[in-house]
């Protein structure tokens, strides 16, 4: 699976969002935005994860970012983790996972000592533009919004 890199432009797509509907990249134009890809909502990794955006995105959007969360559970899933955690941005559903491959955040793992295809956790920063500004691939999800902050050079 091919990553993306800084400069190239982000591949368009449209998911169906927690809550009906659907939400496409192109409804961000002129915005910069933050697609970050976790594995499996509601468990524990992924509920760090999606509260620490929850807990940041005032600051996030304060400097501009939009963010956006994207796994391949199911809208019914998605509704719950949204309704549990109280998360405050929207999360997608990538079922087919085609949205993964095309950031290259779907391929080969290892956990445990296995190695399977599933989704690597990843986040994809992309500019007004639509242009990747940073791709972040393996990220942990402790702390990583901390650490995406300082990557981006906003004030903690």
């Amino acid at each position: 699976m091919e990553r993306l890199t800084q400069g190239t432009p982000a591949p368009q797509f449209t998911l169906p969002v927690a809550g009906g509907g659907t939400v496409s990249l192109a409804d961000y134009a002129g915005q910069k935005v933050i697609v970050y890809f976790y594995p499996k909502a509601s468990t524990p990794g992924c509920t760090t994860q999606a509260c620490d955006f929850r807990d940041n995105l005032a600051s996030l959007t304060s400097q501009g970012y939009a963010v956006l969360g994207i796994s391949p559970d199911g809208i019914k899933a998605l509704d719950t983790f949204t309704e549990n955690q109280s998360l405050t941005f929207p999360l997608l559903s990538d079922e087919d996972h085609a949205v993964a491959e095309a950031y290259g955040a779907w391929g080969e793992k290892k956990n445990y000592g296995k190695t399977y295809i599933g989704l690597i956790r990843s986040t994809i920063v992309i500019d007004e533009h639509g242009v990747v500004e940073m791709a972040q691939y393996n990220v942990r999800a402790k702390d990583h919004v901390a650490k995406l902050r300082r990557d981006l050079g906003i004030d903690s």
